[in-house]
């Protein structure tokens, strides 16, 4: 009977306590968190956090959760839609409802302001940093991927997408990573096109939120899951959310890194 006993023991007790600790089961890991009431959060490839608090003020913190650098003025056209922080030197501030692009260096000291309809662009909802320190944006009106520079001349600009594909994308999202251009709508999946507008491939991962691109690896959020797709090895990932990360405002993979924007803090996990 004692025999018997210690090999339940010794099979359940592991088992138990790996229970305990779902994180780990689910394949997340606990690094640490930051405290703070924060509207909205974006992290760069540094890892750099950038938070909106509820004073209306535009927060860049390092990694560790340290101070680094405070823009007052980012209500200056109301909500922005979007904060795109994929180049850290050049972070920019993206309203939709005005056109209007807010130029940041990486101490959100305001470099300059682009408006888009002073350059004939009337309709967009997705701009982002290019690789060569350009902007793009997708023009909705005239539906062409665009490059253009920090004072709103065109450099460069894709086909008249009607003319190429079946289905034209209405994106949220740009995204400049590895010599491509990742146009994404939730509705239709990714756009893919090369760093000269040229159509590539698509990718049909509808109804993902919170995308990026980073490295070789695309993520997005769907059903409380986390979805990675390695773009050289075709291989899609799912993690299941644990059940302790639950409640949050903003959620957001890069780097091997989950981020949790909650109430009242960051929670920054490792993905296993």
């Amino acid at each position: 009977m004692r025999l018997i006993l210690r090999i339940l023991i010794s099979v359940m007790l592991p088992a138990f306590a790996a229970a305990q600790d779902p994180d780990s089961l689910k394949g997340f890991r606990f690094v640490h968190s930051i405290p703070g009431q924060y509207l909205s959060m974006n992290v760069d490839a540094l890892g750099n956090l950038y938070l909106i608090n509820t004073g209306n003020r535009l927060m860049k913190r390092y990694p560790n959760g340290d101070s680094a650098a405070v823009f007052n003025e980012v209500r200056k056209y109301g909500n922005p839609t979007y904060i795109d922080v994929s180049n850290p030197l050049k972070p920019i501030v993206f309203y939709q409802r005005f056109s209007s692009i807010l130029i940041l260096d990486r101490f959100l000291s305001l470099r300059s302001t682009l408006d888009l309809r002073k350059n004939q662009i009337f309709r967009v909802q997705a701009v982002a940093n290019s690789y060569d320190n350009q902007l793009w944006v997708f023009d909705e009106q005239e539906f062409k991927l665009k490059k253009i520079s920090d004072d709103g001349r065109l450099l460069q600009e894709s086909a008249d997408l009607r003319q190429v594909l079946d289905t034209v994308p209405s994106p949220v999202m740009i995204m400049d990573s590895d010599n491509l251009v990742y146009v994404y709508d939730p509705s239709r999946g990714f756009y893919i096109f090369d760093y000269y507008g040229g159509w590539k491939n698509r990718l049909p991962f509808t109804g993902w939120t919170d995308v990026a691109v980073s490295g070789k690896k695309i993520y997005g959020f769907r059903d409380n899951k986390l979805f990675s797709y390695e773009i050289s090895s075709l291989q899609l990932q799912e993690y299941p959310l644990p059940d302790s990360i639950k409640g949050y405002r903003a959620i957001r993979a890069i780097n091997g890194f989950l981020y949790l924007l909650t109430e009242d803090a960051v929670q920054v996990y490792e993905i296993r």
